[in-house]
């Protein structure tokens, strides 16, 4: 019997790539490959990229030479990039670097068999047209049973891509328009997962609350309807889901968040900006006020929600008075945890057209921005000291009998225990508050 294959693969961005990148090793699981935890072993590299951040496309390509010197050392080793870097530039990947085997786009990995077949021949194929069948109804089933454990969280991509097309955002562009999963496959999925042992379940989306799947009775089903649905479950604990558009909170989504007890309360809710000629601007469709006042009723449906946000400084045009908005609605909403970012321009994209705001201007509105946030995250965990909270537990610490896991609110909690195993859920009393993580000890 020969050797299983070995597959290296590297995720940038997301955490819907992480699903993915899981999916694409199943598939080609199913062709002999076994994951491996350093490219040096392996048979087949698979980077599966992020375009959101800057310059995505030049960090890929940096990595692409650094694997060069494998690809001369073994010449049967195989390269591929997929995700979002690949859609974007295609061909211009191979063209560049003549290392890379093929370039698979991400509604297309459920095609990684037939191009890897297509590389035995010496071809270099590139797959980045979206195709009309469902990649998932494609993709082989994912294994069940007890010999197939999972980590006790677990993503599940739901709906992909994004109609909104903000003039930042290249996601329209590479991930296409918004599809939605029907429902039964999210369940069959789901159910699935729970009977390898997961125990929470975070739905993923580019905008994950305009899903719009169909349900078994035909009908389009909200993702308020799937999460009830999931709910039912039995051993699954905990849902969650991200990342959502403030338009597509729905009167039943916010109902859920105040009457599902399995609903986390948590809510990853981008705002990007507090001024309404800059949101006007980003092509956001909604305004600081309206924003505002979304959270309120958020709030009152679960007064204990902790809230985070995406926000981004030096936008083409942005004056010092418009960013003193964005100070002011961070001020006004109390984030739990927030994520910001300086402005950069993504190819094709209508904002990279328009002039930008001097970098020192934007770093020094970022170093404001992210200490109020970073303030407004302390005060956030510190204020967990003394409370009671649900933990589910997911590995082992760095240090002896040491246990790490998550509580409802998203926080990290360590504790110290002979008596924990990864699954378990606890109940923990938190008694301090670290930089990103929570000390307690077990009820």
């Amino acid at each position: 019997m020969s050797a299983p294959k070995k597959l290296f693969v590297k995720t940038y961005g997301c955490q819907m790539n992480v699903y993915d990148s899981e999916r694409m090793a199943e598939a080609l699981g199913s062709e002999g490959y076994v994951a491996t935890d350093t490219p040096d072993d392996a048979d087949m590299i698979l980077l599966n990229t992020c375009h959101i951040r800057e310059k995505a496309a030049e960090k890929v390509y940096s990595e692409l030479g650094r694997l060069k010197p494998l690809k001369s050392a073994k010449p049967d080793l195989k390269i591929g990039v997929a995700g979002c870097v690949a859609q974007a530039e295609g061909e211009e990947i191979t063209r560049r670097q003549p290392a890379v085997d093929f370039v698979v786009g991400p509604q297309a990995y459920h095609r990684l068999p037939d191009l890897v077949a297509k590389t035995k021949t010496g071809a270099k194929p590139v797959e980045t047209e979206f195709p009309e069948e469902d990649k998932f109804e494609h993709l082989p089933a994912r294994p069940g049973g007890t010999l197939a454990r999972r980590a006790p969280a677990a993503f599940l991509t739901v709906q992909e891509g994004c109609d909104k097309f903000c003039a930042f955002c290249v996601v329209p562009y590479t991930r296409g328009a918004e599809v939605s999963r029907p429902v039964e496959q999210v369940l069959n999925e789901a159910g699935n997962l729970v009977a390898r042992g997961v125990r929470e379940i975070t739905l993923l989306g580019q905008n994950v609350n305009a899903y719009h799947g169909i349900g078994p009775d035909g009908e389009v089903w909200s993702l308020a309807q799937l999460i009830w649905a999931l709910d039912k479950i039995e051993g699954l604990a905990r849902i969650r889901f991200t990342t959502s558009h403030p338009n597509d909170m729905s009167d039943d989504l916010i109902d859920a968040h105040g009457s599902c007890a399995k609903l986390m309360p948590y809510l990853h809710l981008p705002v990007q900006s507090g001024n309404d000629r800059i949101l006007k601007a980003m092509n956001r469709k909604h305004t600081g006020e309206a924003y505002i006042k979304l959270i309120a009723r958020i709030r009152a449906a679960r007064p204990d929600i902790l809230l985070s946000g995406d926000f981004i400084v030096g936008f083409p045009g942005e004056t010092e008075e418009e960013f003193q908005d964005t100070l002011k609605l961070v001020e006004a909403v109390g984030y739990g945890q927030g994520y910001s970012f300086k402005y950069s321009a993504r190819p094709g994209t209508p904002a990279a057209e328009r002039a930008e705001v001097a970098d020192d201007v934007a770093s020094e509105r970022l170093y404001r921005l992210q200490a109020l946030l970073g303030q407004q995250q302390k005060a956030a965990q510190d204020a967990m000291v003394g409370r009671e909270v649900s933990v589910l537990f997911e590995r082992a610490g760095r240090q002896t009998g040491q246990w790490v896991g998550k509580s409802e609110y998203l926080h990290a909690v360590h504790v110290t225990s002979d008596e924990i195993q990864p699954g378990d859920l606890r109940r923990v009393r938190i008694t301090g508050s670290g930089t990103n993580s929570l000390a307690g000890t077990l009820m």
